[in-house]
């Protein structure tokens, strides 16, 4: 399958669990989907052929800005592919995360839709949102 095929198929499989998260937080299926991590392992699964399809990979690249500019700059689109399939995972995980947080904190569902848009698109500046929200409303509730 062609990387933007590919491409196309793993923004296409991320999509609903970020719906869910946003929209039915507490359906059984969203709950199953996050415990059992199954989207980010098959990106990880894609990520690991599309890293590793051109053969392999200078590892030294990533102790240096140069170097993994140059990774990427040269890289094929299955390497970029892999880049971004490694956003897509990472973010879902970290979306995942933020959920399962705020129902143990007793932080209400809306209060996270905003944090969860941001985590999507932005993966870390969602993440800082929702902490910033946490220390709020767990500095708030303990007062």
């Amino acid at each position: 399958m062609s990387p933007d095929v590919v491409f196309q198929l793993a923004n296409t499989l991320v999509l609903p669990q970020w719906l869910l998260m946003a929209f039915a937080p507490r359906w059984f299926v969203t709950k199953w989907l996050m415990r059992s991590y199954l989207i980010p392992v098959c990106l990880g699964v894609v990520y690991i052929i599309y890293l590793f399809g051109d053969g392999p990979i200078d590892f030294s690249s990533f102790g240096s800005l140069p170097g993994v500019k140059n990774l990427f700059s040269t890289g094929s689109n299955g390497v970029m592919l892999a880049g971004w399939v490694h956003y897509l995972a990472f973010d879902l995980v970290a979306g995942s995360v933020i959920i399962r947080d705020a129902e143990e904190k007793g932080i209400p569902h809306w209060f996270t839709v905003i944090p969860l848009f941001f985590c999507f698109m932005l993966g870390p500046v969602g993440l800082l949102l929702y902490w910033l929200i946490r220390l709020i409303r767990t500095r708030t509730l303990s007062a």
